[in-house]
């Protein structure tokens, strides 16, 4: 499976496929609005295979100390649970780590992410901005992180 950076040639497919993986919810807009946010980062906005799926990390902060914010992460329901989204996963927290980011922050299923390295963030003193996630958010550190107050982009406070 080959997984690169998107271009703006995938723009389109990745917004069907963000579409079509959330049952039409508001995740294909918000990619739009993340692009256009000053906390994209190019380089971790990947996609698989002729956009079978597609992840995306974004500037994130806890209290002002930078960091990341996984998501959304999406792949065409046709292909779900054939390993797209691991690989888009060890893609980007590759690319996170070789950029010398400290941490990845996401709100996702603690038995599923754990393979990947990500704790409950609460075990790290991370809140989460909605106190009622404490149960799914989670992180994946690279390098000491202090405790404190997690805000993703600006964009999904809009959600």
């Amino acid at each position: 499976m080959l997984i690169r950076r998107e271009t703006p040639a995938d723009i389109d497919a990745i917004r069907a496929v963000t579409d079509l993986a959330f049952k039409h919810g508001p995740e294909a807009g918000l990619i739009d609005e993340l692009r256009a946010d000053e906390g994209w980062i190019p380089e971790l906005s990947l996609v698989a295979d002729g956009v079978i799926g597609h992840v995306v990390c974004t500037r994130g902060y806890i209290e002002e100390v930078p960091v990341l914010g996984l998501g959304p992460i999406a792949v065409h329901p046709d292909r779900q649970r054939a390993g797209v989204g691991k690989a888009l996963v060890h893609a980007v927290l590759g690319a996170a780590e070789a950029r010398g980011e400290l941490a990845v922050i996401l709100l996702g299923s603690p038995a599923y992410y754990s393979r990947f390295g990500f704790r409950l963030a609460s075990e790290f003193g991370i809140t989460p901005p909605v106190p009622e996630w404490a149960p799914h958010f989670q992180a994946r550190l690279f390098a000491p992180v202090r405790a404190g107050a997690f805000r993703y982009s600006e964009p999904f406070n809009r959600l």
